[in-house]
């Protein structure tokens, strides 16, 4: 079991049953993984669910996050201000290195400077490498 931070396009692309990527979602739940998240990451989930579907979607799977005995609520005391290309996105890091979560998975290429980064050590996977961890039973 691997400690896992989703960036929201990760999570999203996660959700729908016919998604290639809703292994991932269902890892979150079924103990393979754990979900760390932030209540900072929660409101973005929320807020963008909400513009993308719908208000009772959205609150839905906040609820399902909350109430999953698999979700770990981490509090960054630090933040760590690694990605300054844009800003939000350091919510995740700081959540990643708070709750030593192994990976953050996304696609968005302003993480990608956390490869240049020697401390803390924040490692990103994308979807499709992530997929491929899950696959194989293989989480490095």
């Amino acid at each position: 079991m691997e400690r896992l931070v989703l960036d929201t396009n990760s999570l999203i692309q996660s959700l729908p049953v016919k998604s290639k990527y809703h292994d991932l979602w269902v890892s979150l739940f079924d103990g393979r993984n754990t979900f760390c998240v932030s209540n900072e990451i929660l409101e973005e989930y929320e807020e963008i669910l909400q513009r993308k579907t719908n208000h009772v979607l959205a609150s839905r799977v906040i609820s399902l996050i909350l109430n999953n005995e698999f979700t770990s609520l981490v509090t960054p005391y630090f933040h760590f201000n690694l990605i300054e290309a844009d800003t939000d996105d350091n919510k995740f890091v700081d959540c990643a290195v708070c709750g030593n979560a192994k990976f953050i998975v996304t696609e968005d290429h302003h993480f990608d400077i956390l490869r240049q980064v020697s401390f803390p050590t924040v490692d990103i996977l994308s979807l499709d490498e992530m997929m491929r961890h899950l696959e194989s039973g293989d989480l490095l």
